[in-house]
């Protein structure tokens, strides 16, 4: 939960409620009970961790069914530029595949100026709006596998 706070932490001024985006990125461990959190670690340290919900699963009405969604994608502040985020993301994909999805959605903003180019430069390709999260604008990024 330390690292998902610390990496939130940055875009405290785009948010109109802090205190509520803080009380709910505080419920990622809850995104166990529907899908995979998978950790990065560093001499014993976390890292970085992501939530990997399968196609099967429960999600939020704005992503299709039955693609598999990434959600919540953390990397604390001191381990950045490392390769972290782009190896929890390769990890969902690997889980996506073996799930035998065609494609893996994700949602993020443009505010979050480090996550969506990495998303880009992986190939994932904006199909959507979704809903705006405390004044931020989100939208629906998707890559096709296989």
């Amino acid at each position: 939960m330390r690292v998902a706070l610390a990496a939130f932490a940055e875009f405290e001024p785009h948010f109109s409620d802090w205190p509520l985006f803080n009380a709910n990125v505080a419920k990622m461990p809850r995104l166990a009970q529907t899908g995979e959190i998978i950790v990065a670690e560093d001499g014993g340290r976390i890292v970085g961790a992501v939530a990997y919900i399968g196609p099967k699963a429960t999600k939020p009405a704005f992503f299709d069914p039955g693609w598999p969604v990434i959600r919540m994608l953390v990397v604390d502040p001191a381990a950045r530029g490392k390769g972290v985020g782009r190896q929890l993301t390769e990890e969902c994909l690997r889980r996506a595949e073996r799930d035998q999805a065609q494609v893996i959605a994700l949602h993020t903003t443009p505010i979050m100026t480090v996550a969506l180019p990495m998303y880009l430069r992986m190939g994932f390709v904006k199909t959507g709006e979704a809903p705006d999260i405390l004044g931020v604008p989100y939208a629906v990024y998707v890559k096709a596998l296989g």
